[in-house]
């Protein structure tokens, strides 16, 4: 394979990687059938109560129905040509019981009244067989039914109704400004996610829910024909629970640095600019020197910091060992919980979970077992006080109810313990970037997620960025490249000294965090305002040990 042809597949490959499984299942179907109602509520109720009324008929002392719509929409592009578009719509029932102590589940692509007795029959048949092999009864926590309720996803444009043609053209215009600028090769992508969920059971409720996620992004690369090396830089835009208004910044969104950023809003044009710079910059950059730096660490970055040191090692299965598939388990064990005093991070380090914030991944009223969704602390003035769990996993923390983090990539998937939000609250005094670094000697600046490695106990790391910035006495002097920092989860955390404001406040996030076997793919946003960490150890990645 030539070196030209190795590096077309390489950034085709990236493109692909933003494409979450869950979306390449489906029906294909044309664009505008996308925009159908759908079932009519009405219906959905009666059939949901006809699989609740099978399931006790047949000895479950709990049932949950979920009737789901699931729509998704991607278009590729990289430099002049459009690659692909699909459009696929997934249609079915899912149902939960617990029958005889036990979970069961079953599942159907025919929803019809017939049909769903039938599914839910079987559900019950598969928790009586469990019941024959396990330990305890499923405890419950208990869950008040809420009625005929629905709930939808602020937004003001529904992607869906946005032409094929624009979106092509919208990305047919970055890939020609990266061209122009210099680059060698672009891919672009814009995905667009719908999710109609329906929610019933035995407690008495019927949540009726309509959420929407979208998530534009690209990835420029640039050869230098003299030396052969090349560099990348992806956007830094970041996926988000809005409507298609999130491509269409404003001014008051700007958010002041380096490099400009937006909060709420993304103007991908402006970002694909400065990322074809950054990569000829990145070309000519000097390389790191090893040794001790105080960190900056951009909001577009420390998300995926948070998501895998405190979001995963505080998923309560995990630190269970129930579950371990994908990211391991937790060194953050029930005692260090249970202690009151685990120093997890510095007096300034507070992290609280939601599925509430406007313009998030996971945010939704209700969660996949009818819990409504709510805010709680993780970490409070850097002590470890919670975990995330759900109904059946609540009495194990002495929890009256769960915390409303229950989730399914499908109807054809069981729902099961998943990551709500989990973001770093912003600082309470007012900080610029200039004043976060002004007082540093010696520090690197980070912009941008790249790639990472932890270990099993989501405690040693190592994580990259996207551009590096070389910090002396309290300025910018210009950009490093082959940057890595490692620490430990507790002694990283302890290191921070100073964590911006909420003017500063941005989320990032993923449209893909995978766990389960099964695998499942949940989409999720972190919150963080520029953080500094002081002390961190650097390595060069470029550098044969």
């Amino acid at each position: 394979m030539k070196r030209k042809d190795f590096l077309q597949m390489s950034t085709l490959g990236l493109g692909a990687l933003f494409i979450p499984k869950s979306m390449l299942l489906g029906n294909p179907i044309d664009p505008l059938e996308a925009l159908n109602e759908g079932m009519d509520v009405s219906m959905k109720k009666q059939l949901a109560d006809a699989g609740l009324n099978a399931a006790k008929a047949k000895g479950a002392t709990y049932a949950d129905v979920r009737i789901g719509r699931y729509l998704n929409q991607f278009v590729v592009t990289r430099e002049k040509k459009v690659q692909n578009i699909a459009n696929t719509e997934s249609f079915g029932v899912g149902i939960r019981v617990i029958a005889n102590g036990s979970w069961g589940f079953a599942c159907s692509n025919r929803v019809t009244k017939d049909d769903i007795v039938k599914t839910a029959e079987r559900a019950v048949a598969v928790a009586k067989a469990n019941a024959k092999i396990i330990d305890a009864p499923v405890q419950l926590a208990p869950q008040k039914g809420f009625g005929e309720v629905s709930w939808k996803t602020p937004i003001e444009v529904n992607p869906f109704t946005v032409p094929v043609k624009d979106k092509v053209d919208l990305l047919l215009n970055v890939n020609s400004t990266a061209m122009d600028g210099g680059a060698s090769f672009v891919n672009s992508v814009i995905l667009a996610v719908n999710e109609q969920k329906y929610f019933a059971s035995t407690d008495g409720s019927y949540i009726d829910q309509d959420v929407h996620r979208l998530y534009p992004n690209f990835v420029v690369t640039k050869i230098d024909k003299a030396s052969g090396k090349f560099e990348t830089r992806r956007s830094l835009s970041s996926p988000v629970g809005m409507g298609y208004e999130y491509l269409t910044p404003t001014a008051d969104s700007k958010v002041a640095g380096i490099v400009t950023r937006y909060k709420n809003r993304y103007d991908i044009l402006e970002d694909v600019k400065n990322a074809t710079s950054n990569v000829a910059e990145k070309i000519k950059a000097k390389s790191v020197e090893p040794g001790k730096y105080d960190l900056i660490l951009d909001p577009s970055h420390l998300w995926l910091t948070i998501h895998e040191s405190v979001a995963h090692p505080t998923e309560l299965d995990r630190v269970l060992g129930y579950e371990a598939n994908y990211a391991g388990t937790s060194f953050l064990t029930l005692d260090k919980l249970h202690s009151g005093n685990f120093k997890f991070g510095s007096d300034l380090v507070n992290i609280v979970a939601d599925k509430l914030q406007t313009g998030s991944l996971g945010a939704v009223g209700y969660d996949d077992e009818g819990v409504k969704c709510k805010e709680w602390d993780i970490i409070k003035n850097g002590v470890l006080v919670n975990f995330q769990a759900i109904r059946d996993q609540a009495h194990i923390l002495g929890l009256s109810e769960s915390q409303g983090c229950c989730y399914a990539q499908s109807w054809a998937d069981v729902q099961f313990q998943r990551m709500p939000n989990v973001s770093l609250r912003p600082g309470k005094t007012k900080l610029s970037v200039d004043d976060m670094i002004k007082n540093v000697e010696k520090g690197i600046y980070i912009i941008g997620d790249g790639s990472f490695s932890i270990d099993q106990q989501r405690y040693n790391f190592q994580f990259g960025g996207q551009t590096f910035y070389e910090v002396k006495n309290g300025k910018i002097v210009g950009m490093l490249k082959d940057v890595a920092y490692q620490a430990n989860t507790q002694e990283f955390w302890n290191s921070c000294v100073a964590i911006a404001d909420e003017s500063d406040y941005r989320l990032g996030g993923a449209f893909n965090d995978g766990k389960g076997q099964p695998g499942q793919s949940n989409a999720v946003s972190h919150g963080s305002s520029t953080t500094r960490f002081n002390g961190v150890n650097v390595i060069n990645t470029a550098r044969k040990i």
